[in-house]
């Protein structure tokens, strides 16, 4: 099993936890949360979106994913 990569296991648990950042945020402004295939696609650009930012920056993938889901919320 890879570690690193876009199928690797870090990339899958940074998924899990921009899915569950989303649910709570989701929860914490009240609205209701999208499907299952909706909330896997954003957390999926979330983490996407997250990569290339660092690539540019050289910041944390955590804050940046942290500061992304803000974004779609508004």
């Amino acid at each position: 099993m890879a570690i690193f990569g876009k199928n690797g296991f870090i990339r899958k648990q940074e998924m899990v936890f921009a899915r569950k950042l989303l649910i709570w945020k989701y929860n914490q402004s009240g609205t209701a949360l999208p499907d299952e295939k909706a909330l896997s696609a954003q957390a999926q650009k979330i983490v996407e979106d997250a990569h290339v930012i660092a690539k540019k920056n050289s910041r944390n993938i955590l804050e940046i994913m942290k500061d992304a889901v803000k974004d779609i919320k508004r």
